[in-house]
């Protein structure tokens, strides 16, 4: 008989909201999604979209107001403290600031090694030989041991912190905005080096992005998020060519292409968009053409509506039905 594999990412129904100076924001309206062994799924979406915040909870970082996170199989909920620390060193992160995220006072070496002290590695010789490892497996030479963060390029501190998230060998990576902060021709040289480590070393990776682009390139299976909620998930290649929501065709008409701006359609710019009207039972209706129209959008609840049996959308008018 054969067995169906848990995914080692599990989310259900997450909501939240932040309340402060006399309002609240809801940043996770019933959100899910689940990421199976090996694969990548990526959450993109404008800032504030909610991303970095479902991320957290897979993290353990923030705990939902209602709904779960399952970790290999582990409701988070259910751990005791000294369970989630030890199940933390299943899954580690690699953040956006590539600066930021290294202490200027320590050397490359003791970065690299940090998550290994804190883990009991009493052994020093140990230590080292896993940073040195690291290094060469993040294409980074022995000679930077003893560097510390301001004397490495933005591209190298984002290698020596990648190294650092692998020295306890997790099996999940969340990659939060882990290459916006790069130049082009960096970002590219890292967004390969991530698809080589996920291939040697049976990496899942969770990937936070506000680039379609970057998606495209990195993931199994992409989310579409908008104010708290997933508009449409899918494949990539549901996503980029049989995308039905209207915001997912919008965000990949903003993706940079190579031929003559004549010859593209730039349908979507975030700088010149109205507010959204929190009345409306559609999110996204103030900025979709066909919402706008539609009193349904206005006045309905949107159900969650499948296409197949990895593509879904929340539209009441979708475009692959005819609206486009």
């Amino acid at each position: 008989m054969s067995t169906v594999k848990a995914p080692l990412i599990s989310a259900e129904d997450l909501t939240k909201t932040f309340r402060g100076g006399g309002g609240h924001v809801r940043a996770l309206d019933g959100v899910t999604f689940s990421v199976e062994q090996g694969s990548t799924l990526a959450l993109v979406g404008e800032s504030g979209s909610g991303k970095t915040t479902a991320a957290r909870m897979v993290l353990g970082l923030d705990t939902p107001d209602t709904g779960s996170v399952a970790i290999l199989g582990e409701r988070l909920e259910n751990l005791k403290s000294e369970e989630l620390r030890v199940l933390r060193r299943s899954i580690q992160v690699v953040q956006q600031d590539p600066y930021s995220q290294l202490n200027r006072r320590h050397s490359v070496q003791r970065i690299i090694e940090g998550p290994l002290i804190a883990f009991g590695e009493t052994d020093a010789s140990v230590r080292k030989s896993k940073a040195i490892e690291l290094l060469d497996a993040v294409g980074l030479e022995r000679a930077y041991l003893n560097r510390r963060p301001h004397e490495l390029s933005g591209g190298q501190c984002q290698r020596v912190a990648i190294a650092r998230a692998l020295i306890i060998e997790p099996k999940i990576l969340v990659l939060d905005e882990a290459v916006s902060a790069l130049d082009v021709s960096i970002r590219a040289q890292v967004l390969n080096l991530l698809r080589s480590l996920q291939r040697e070393r049976s990496l899942t990776y969770l990937f936070i992005t506000h680039d379609l682009g970057v998606a495209k390139y990195m993931a199994d299976d992409i989310a579409v998020m908008f104010r708290g909620k997933i508009m449409e998930k899918g494949s990539r290649e549901d996503i980029f060519k049989n995308s039905s929501h209207h915001y997912t065709r919008n965000l990949i008409s903003s993706v940079p292409r190579t031929e003559p701006p004549i010859q593209r359609k730039q349908i979507y710019d975030i700088h010149a968009l109205p507010a959204i009207n929190e009345n409306d039972a559609c999110s996204y209706r103030s900025r979709c053409s066909v919402g706008l129209q539609q009193v349904k959008c206005q006045t309905e609840s949107v159900p969650l509506t499948s296409g197949s049996a990895s593509h879904a959308w929340l539209c009441h008018f979708p475009l692959k039905n005819g609206a486009n």
